[in-house]
């Protein structure tokens, strides 16, 4: 029944109009505002000088980007407000953090060109937040097509384009030029996050997973994650180098499938001319005389 004007002034009526929020919908917020926080502390630990921990921190906040969607749709906790609060949040951490982390660690040499680069990169991390929340709408896309990112995701371009300070800690030797390299690496990296690239998501890997496979893959990604800890610049050098190197792969894949989808769409025949009977002579062409007169508009 609906409620009269005065109804609606009464505070019990006011409060029955704001139901229960379930705890399954909160649960996947709070690992996004974790992973918020994480990306704010990266930035505060680059100030400070201290980019192990800043580094860290940004891995640890791409860590916990990549479950709380799959947490959220596996306990039914999908929510709009989280899926906006999800994108202001990978801004911060895959946009804004680790610009400013190679600004303070480097870039700053270059003055305002290093600035320019920095601001480039979390302008084109922005966009491609934007574009990725838009294109989830559109109904006309192929199903092949939900097994790639348009462009280069914003949390790999986030570990992608540390990869001159995980060869620092590794010491390798560095070179003279090797500011202006990273100032042109940022900008590369940068261009693929807005490029129209394909790049392979595995967003269809790991929604299964065979009985026989269960225990070699506990063991592989425990064993991941120990060596991560213990030789950090290494995995993540070894696994920056193995993405790169995968792009054109993903790029000849897309095409692959693009040319499958196309042949598998057959266009429709077009409808034959009804035969003439003997019944049913052809009629003469027209003369000048009887051509029929323009349509009056």
């Amino acid at each position: 029944m609906a409620l009269s004007p005065s109804d609606r002034d009464r505070p019990d009526a006011k409060r029955a109009r704001f139901r229960d929020i379930p705890v399954r919908v909160l649960v996947p917020n709070i690992i996004t505002l974790l992973a918020l926080a994480a990306g704010l502390t990266g930035i505060r630990m680059a100030v400070e000088g201290r980019l192990e921990l800043a580094l860290g921190a940004i891995v640890f906040a791409a860590a916990l980007d990549a479950i709380d969607g799959r947490i959220a749709r596996m306990i039914k906790g999908t929510s709009r407000f989280g899926a906006e609060l999800d994108s202001l949040a990978d801004f911060v951490n895959f946009g804004v953090a680790p610009a400013l982390i190679l600004y303070f660690w480097g870039l700053h040499e270059l003055k305002t060109v290093g600035w320019i680069a920095v601001l480039v990169f979390a302008i084109c991390a922005g966009l491609r937040l934007a574009r990725f929340n838009v294109a989830i709408d559109d109904p006309d896309k192929p199903a092949f097509t939900a097994n790639f990112f348009t462009g280069m995701p914003a949390p790999a371009g986030a570990i992608v384009v540390l990869l001159p300070i995980y060869l620092q800690f590794l010491d390798v030797p560095r070179p003279g030029v090797l500011m202006p390299l990273t100032l042109a690496y940022t900008l590369a990296v940068a261009f693929l996050m807005v490029s129209r690239v394909p790049v392979f998501s595995g967003k269809k890997l790991g929604t299964r997973v065979p009985r026989e496979a269960v225990l070699p893959s506990i063991v592989l990604a425990v064993l991941f994650v120990a060596l991560l800890i213990g030789f950090p610049w290494a995995v993540l050098t070894v696994g920056t180098v193995l993405y790169l190197v995968s792009l054109p792969f993903g790029v000849a894949a897309y095409r692959r499938m693009e040319r499958e989808e196309a042949a598998s769409v057959k266009p429709e025949p077009a409808a034959a001319a009804p035969a003439l009977t003997r019944d049913e002579p052809a009629s003469p062409p027209p003369r000048d005389g009887d051509q029929p007169p323009a349509r009056l508009n």
